[in-house]
C-alpha cells in the first residue's frame, strides 16, 4: 500500500468460479499496465481479516487505491473491457 503507483487488488478464493474466469483478463491487465498500475491478489480464505477490514461480502472483488486509500471498487465478474475502462478511469483520476 505504500506503492507511488495505484494498486489493484483482486479479493478471491480458490473455490470462487467467477473468480477463475477473471483471472486471466486481471493476469492481462497486470502486464498491460506494467509501469503504471501495481496488481495483487488476496485470498480471502488465507487473510479474512484484510478481506474483513475491506468490507469484502462477495467475491470476485476488486479495489483500486490510490496513496493507501480505497479509490474506487468492481463487485463481481466483469468482462476484461469493462476492468480496463474502470482502470483507466483511476489512473486518469
Amino acid at each position: 500500500m505504500d506503492s507511488e503507483l495505484p494498486v489493484l487488488v483482486d479479493f478471491w478464493a480458490e473455490w470462487c468460479g467467477p473468480c477463475k474466469m477473471i483471472a486471466p483478463a486481471v493476469h492481462d491487465l497486470a502486464l498491460e499496465y506494467e509501469g503504471k498500475l501495481n496488481v495483487a491478489k488476496l485470498d480471502v480464505d488465507n487473510d479474512p481479516d484484510i478481506a474483513a477490514k475491506y468490507g469484502i461480502r462477495s467475491i470476485p472483488a476488486l479495489i483500486f487505491f490510490k496513496n493507501g486509500q480505497p479509490v474506487d471498487q468492481i463487485i463481481g465478474a466483469q468482462p476484461k473491457p469493462a476492468l480496463k475502462r474502470k482502470i483507466e478511469a483511476v489512473l486518469e483520476s
